[in-house]
């Protein structure tokens, strides 16, 4: 076992070049859709941060996934399909931006490769097949193909002859601005949890006074910010609406249901504040 949380990041950026590498050496050169290139590309990353991850026995290897793969698959597009420079600068910055503020909150916060999430201990706590199922499926794969869903929308940019316009600008503030409540909310609960005087107790302060996860909501503006990007181009169909809805219920139905459950046994302040708290929207408590 890595034990220095240096040397675990170390192997995790070792592991992932690595993976990104290979991956792309793999694509055949028969396939000439660009979205079939860049899935392909994603889930064969996926599978090797997977394998990394057995060998380590430790989930956690794929968390900067999330938010680590859409850059060079966004840079990929954007270096394929030559636009006009203000053009890629509206769609990239919010993804950079947000790919930075994320990895960043990963390696502020990961311990280390003796630390592993409890979402990703709650899921292989069953018997060994499984739990190997879990972890690849549940752990892995499934949340690759919801962002790969999920950022869907900016090849219609690329790939379509349209110009700068106002409702891509537009859109592209959008998300950046989402990021934006992400990044403060995140500030917020780290500094609120920096504090010793409130150990086991719930932050319900600020963003968070109006929201259990004032963090996740800015997590799925940025996704349905990228639908707004992709809709400006004005040629993307409508049924695309599924891509960020996907991210939408994966938030609703699996992410705040179980830091729920988890807060629930660990806080015993926190079933009132469920109570009267909106589980995402910035809504005022309420009532009791």
């Amino acid at each position: 076992m890595i034990k220095n949380k240096r040397a675990s990041q170390l192997v995790c950026i070792l592991i992932y070049v690595t993976s990104f590498f290979l991956s792309y050496l793999l694509i055949p050169e028969s396939i000439i859709n660009t979205w079939l290139k860049i899935t392909m590309w994603h889930i064969f990353a996926t599978i090797f941060i997977y394998l990394g991850s057995v060998l380590l026995k430790n989930s956690s290897l794929y968390d900067p996934f999330w938010s680590v793969a859409p850059v060079p698959i966004a840079l990929y597009l954007a270096i394929q399909f030559e636009k006009l420079l203000s053009l890629q600068i509206l769609v990239l910055t919010p993804i950079i931006f947000w790919a930075i503020r994320l990895t960043r909150n990963w390696i502020i916060s990961w311990e280390g490769f003796e630390h592993e999430d409890f979402r990703y201990i709650d899921l292989k706590n069953t018997n060994k097949y499984k739990a190997e199922f879990n972890n690849f499926f549940g752990i892995h794969l499934f949340p690759t193909l919801i962002v790969n869903l999920s950022l869907y929308p900016i090849i219609f940019i690329f790939t379509n002859n349209i110009s700068t316009n106002i409702y891509l600008c537009l859109a592209s503030i959008f998300t950046f601005l989402a990021v934006i409540l992400e990044t403060v909310a995140d500030e917020q609960m780290r500094t609120f949890r920096n504090n010793p005087d409130n150990f086991g107790k719930t932050m319900k302060y600020k963003l968070w006074k109006y929201s259990r996860h004032p963090n996740y909501l800015g997590e799925i503006l940025f996704w349905y910010g990228i639908f707004f990007m992709g809709l400006s181009s004005g040629v993307m169909p409508y049924w695309t609406i599924i891509c960020p809805t996907a991210m939408l219920l994966l938030f609703v139905y699996a992410s705040c249901p179980m830091m729920d459950e988890r807060s629930l046994k660990n806080r015993t302040d926190y079933k009132e504040y469920m109570e009267v708290t909106s589980q995402l929207l910035l809504l005022p408590p309420k009532n009791k």
